[in-house]
């Protein structure tokens, strides 16, 4: 799961919201926090902006 969230920041090429992520993505809205909470935690995203994210 970490890995498709991640992809689809990478595809996107700037910063998205959760919310942009699980529409691009397909998946559940609660399935992206988790995924991203985990990649929060191995430094493999970061926020530049307040609730948005990209890929470290």
């Amino acid at each position: 799961m970490e890995e498709k969230v991640l992809e689809t920041m990478k595809k996107a090429g700037k910063a998205l919201s959760a919310g942009q992520i699980a529409t691009l993505s397909g998946i559940d809205r609660k399935e992206v926090d988790k995924a991203m909470k985990k990649l929060k935690a191995d430094g493999k995203i970061i926020s530049p902006k307040n609730c948005y994210w990209e890929p470290a």
